[in-house]
């Protein structure tokens, strides 16, 4: 239990510092260049003046000297090195703590930044980390003009709620949109830079990230719905699509993508449950209606199978197939359903003949494509929804 919750801390804080450095490329002007893990952990260009960030989540710790102590030397170090541009480079420390905040006062004075964070003992031997790099009194208050401390920083959910409000903003668009695909998106773009090994290819504007990120479909970060749990993520895709009490006549397509582990059993309950939920027959309806479903990567077997144990349990479906040996016909798929008939669903069987369904529906068609890696269906002419899973059976609890 213990691994585990040092493990949450861990992954907390590199989510903690990705979100920082997505905040500043929010915030920052179109030509402003940011650059992850450089010479800090999120460099800000602005012009020729660079701002070092060493960002750091300590949510359980309490704030003492020594915590920030090799960061602030580190810092030092690099200041050391650049001896032809230190008056364009910042260094800053943003860092969040449980309490303990007020052992700090500032400014910090020359003194206090030699005995409290320059001065230490390792292996029972003192150093001055100063006198180590040779560094005099200016170029040590020098480096003071040019440091910033701030262990008062937001915490998680609150520097995450920063990034949702300017998502919302930048892009016009609901909270389940700026969380679910433009913060997925921006989280994916950050991780990725993080990995390259060249200082440029982990650099990119903020014009260029804004661009990258404007997107409802491709970038899905699975680390990201890991992090925010199945019955999170489940609950936020039920409220933002499967949640109206007050349902429309629609013709509702169902795109499952079915993964290797799924069981038949499994999928024929997903299948139920949107029958059950998303259909209408009663005489007193005046559109009645029901769901077009497709199993995605579903072999033909096990497709037969789940069609013979829905009749068995006398639940009436279509498929656009009138009898044995005949070929496919979009007007017959797309019979009107009603309490006389009972067509309670309607099989569609292969990827291609969705577009021929569409083009026979007059009524608003409304798709909802589930996919595990790449969405497997495209058609601009109609409204689709797209939703990410990790695994088939999340959908069970999402519809």
């Amino acid at each position: 239990m213990a691994d585990d919750r040092t493990a949450i801390d861990t992954i907390t804080g590199y989510y903690y510092q990705f979100d920082y450095y997505i905040l500043q490329l929010l915030n920052c002007s179109g030509n402003d260049e940011v650059c992850i893990e450089a010479i800090e952990d999120v460099d800000i260009r602005i012009a020729d003046e660079t701002t070092a960030v060493q960002c750091k989540y300590y949510a359980k710790t309490e704030y003492n000297h020594s915590v920030i102590a090799n960061p602030i030397r580190l810092m030092l170090n690099h200041f050391k090195k650049n001896t032809t541009n230190r008056d364009n480079i910042y260094y800053k420390l943003y860092g969040h703590f449980k309490s303990g905040q007020s052992k700090l006062n500032q400014p910090i004075s020359l003194i206090f930044l030699k005995e409290k964070f320059l001065t230490y003992t390792k292996n029972g031997v003192k150093h001055e980390h100063h006198k180590d790099l040779n560094l005099s009194d200016s170029e040590l208050s020098q480096f003071l003009k040019h440091l910033t401390i701030n262990i008062n920083a937001v915490e998680f959910s609150a520097q995450k709620r920063s990034i949702t409000t300017k998502l919302k903003e930048l892009f016009r668009c609901s909270e389940f949109e700026a969380e679910y695909y433009y913060y997925n998106n921006a989280l994916r773009i950050v991780r990725d830079l993080s990995t390259k090994q060249n200082i440029q290819e982990r650099t990119i504007t903020t014009q260029e990230f804004k661009k990258r990120i404007n997107s409802k479909s491709e970038l899905f970060d699975i680390w990201f719905l890991k992090f925010k749990g199945k019955r999170d993520y489940c609950r936020a895709i039920k409220q933002e699509y499967f949640s109206t009490l007050n349902i429309s006549p629609y013709s509702r397509f169902f795109l499952i993508d079915c993964d290797g582990t799924i069981s038949e059993p499994d999928i024929k309950s997903i299948v139920l449950k949107i029958s059950r939920n998303w259909s209408k027959l009663s005489a007193r309806d005046p559109k009645p209606f029901c769901p077009y479903i497709y199993l995605h990567g579903a072999s033909d077997q096990t497709i037969l199978n789940i069609k013979k144990a829905l009749q068995n349990d006398n639940i009436y479906f279509i498929d656009g197939y009138d009898f044995k040996g005949a070929d496919f016909k979009a007007k017959s798929i797309v019979r009107k359903p009603c309490a006389q008939n009972g067509i309670k669903l309607k099989f569609i069987t292969a990827l291609e003949q969705i577009d021929d369904i569409l083009n026979e529906i007059s009524s608003t068609r409304v798709i909802y494509q589930f996919f595990l890696d790449a969405p497997y269906y495209r058609n601009a002419s109609h409204q689709m929804h797209l939703i990410k899973i990790p695994s088939t059976d999340y959908i069970s609890n999402m519809i």
